[in-house]
């Protein structure tokens, strides 16, 4: 059986390394609208590494309890889980405002616009 420790510091790494993948992806949505496309793609990247690590976390504790092991719930890893998938959820629509940027980057260019 996972302890309730056991548990609870999964769900800490979790919100951790969401956390992480949050940070990187807000700096890509101010590369992005600064107009720095390859930095903000790069940055996804980033996020996408430490929503996998945190993925990873998460996979100890499945396979344990796949294993037969009873899991006892705590608030801190349904907090690590909310947190996860709304890290996930962030990452969808910054890589969409990402691309919208650029496509509104291409059209002021485009256009002879020049920004601020």
């Amino acid at each position: 059986m996972a302890s309730r420790e056991e548990v609870s510091m999964v769900g800490f790494a979790i919100v951790a390394y969401a956390g992480d993948a949050k940070t990187a992806l807000m700096k890509a949505l101010d590369q992005a609208r600064d107009g720095n496309f390859t930095k903000a793609r790069a940055l996804v990247e980033e996020s996408t590494q430490s929503i996998n690590d945190a993925h990873n976390e998460q996979t100890k504790l499945l396979s344990k309890e796949a294993g037969g092991d009873d899991m006892d719930v705590t608030f801190i890893m349904v907090h690590g889980q909310d947190t996860l998938m709304t890290t996930m959820m962030l990452k969808d629509e910054v890589q969409y405002f990402i691309d919208e940027y650029e496509r509104l980057d291409k059209i002021e260019k485009k256009l002879g616009i020049e920004k601020n």
